[in-house]
């Protein structure tokens, strides 16, 4: 787990030193944190909103909305960084900004889930929107065990599936699921003899990890509640 958390802090840090230099034009243009968090949030309702385009406008084996709402989300993304740069080098740090940007946060995860449950729902792959939903009750309850156990005063931080890595591992999946689906065709699908269904189609590339995302986030989410239960006894202790 510290070697885990060390790493994560690390890739943190490197991210910084390559984000800092805009930060500091955010800065001087007079953005402020509120007003990043803000953008961010509004980039997650254009990934809904172009999940669900692509459900009502494009046909079934077109996937390249998905690889598009991929890399906004991933764009969106860059924005939850941002906002935290801006108010610590630009001094603007404020308890109010903290909370502002953890319920935009949540609002954008249940918008963008929104977008892709619409698409998975729409498109008939119902199997692949019930993992969603659970990936979506997953990510909500990996933040509000660490934020109901701070509220008690109990530190409950860490785990594997924390916001960036959900964010990037839908991002960066999605634009993959687009991408192999441009080269094999989108109505490409692998059987196997004796199995009277198919095993792979562009679309698995998106919707495996969303299922691996359904078990590890909860996964997470109880690992964070027995991390906070240790404490609390040693606390009592």
């Amino acid at each position: 787990m510290a070697q885990q958390t060390s790493l994560r802090t690390n890739l943190q840090l490197g991210i910084y030193k390559i984000i800092d230099p805009f930060v500091k034009v955010l800065i001087r243009i007079g953005l402020t944190p509120n007003a990043v968090t803000l953008i961010g949030f509004i980039l997650n309702i254009g990934v809904a909103f172009v999940f669900i385009f692509g459900a009502e406008q494009k046909k079934r084996n077109d996937l390249s909305s998905v690889a598009w709402a991929g890399g906004l989300l991933l764009f969106a993304g860059l924005f939850d960084m941002l906002d935290g740069q801006v108010a610590r080098l630009g001094n603007m740090k404020s308890v109010f900004g903290a909370l502002f940007d953890s319920v935009l946060d949540r609002y954008s995860e249940l918008i963008m889930f929104f977008g892709i449950c619409y698409y998975l729902v729409y498109n008939h792959y119902f199997l692949s929107s019930i993992f969603a939903f659970i990936a979506l009750i997953g990510s909500m309850m990996v933040s509000y065990v660490r934020a109901r156990a701070e509220g008690l005063g109990i530190e409950c931080k860490g785990g594997l599936m924390q916001r960036p890595e959900r964010v990037v591992t839908i991002g960066l999946f999605a634009i993959l699921c687009g991408v192999t689906a441009s080269y094999v065709g989108g109505n490409y699908k692998l059987y196997v003899p004796g199995i009277p269904f198919h095993i792979f189609e562009p679309m698995s590339v998106f919707t495996i990890p969303i299922a691996v995302l359904a078990v590890l986030t909860n996964i997470t989410a109880f690992n964070r509640l027995m991390d906070a239960k240790k404490n609390i006894q040693q606390a009592e202790k």
